[in-house]
């Protein structure tokens, strides 16, 4: 369910090289922090607590990639964003398959209609914001 994708598989089949384009990876910050901001302002029950956890999981998203661009990658497939974090970032293991299982839960929530469990929100919701602090610490 939760596993990284490999980075050998990612670099052969989603990953290329492009040039650093600084204003590109402020905006793509720009407005994560706006879906973010979003995020933190929702009033927290059972009918928003799915799409709250996709926003940080957006927020993340969108902050590895711009990661990869800082570093000079793109890719095409959000999980190998993972995996670039997870490889080149071995002290954040955990944060790590946090961030995978949030993909996960996403994806069950977009593709199945089905909601994203309250506890998983409240038994991570303060290492959501952690992520992105490191995250963005990695980006600047």
């Amino acid at each position: 369910m939760n596993d990284i994708m490999n980075w050998k598989d990612c670099e052969r089949n989603f990953i290329r090289k492009i040039e650093v384009d600084n204003d590109r990876i402020k905006a793509i910050t720009e407005k994560a922090m706006l879906r973010l901001k979003r995020a933190k302002n929702t009033k927290i029950n059972q009918d928003t607590v799915s799409l709250v956890v996709e926003d940080y999981y957006e927020v993340i998203k969108e902050l590895l990639v711009a990661y990869l661009l800082k570093n000079g990658l793109r890719s095409k497939n959000h999980q190998c964003l993972i995996s670039y974090f997870y490889i080149n970032n071995k002290d954040y293991e955990g944060e790590s398959y946090l961030i995978s299982q949030m993909s996960f839960f996403r994806n069950r929530l977009n593709y199945y209609g089905e909601d994203i469990p309250m506890e998983f929100y409240e038994k991570n919701k303060k290492e959501f914001e952690n992520i992105i602090n490191i995250i963005k610490g990695l980006i600047k």
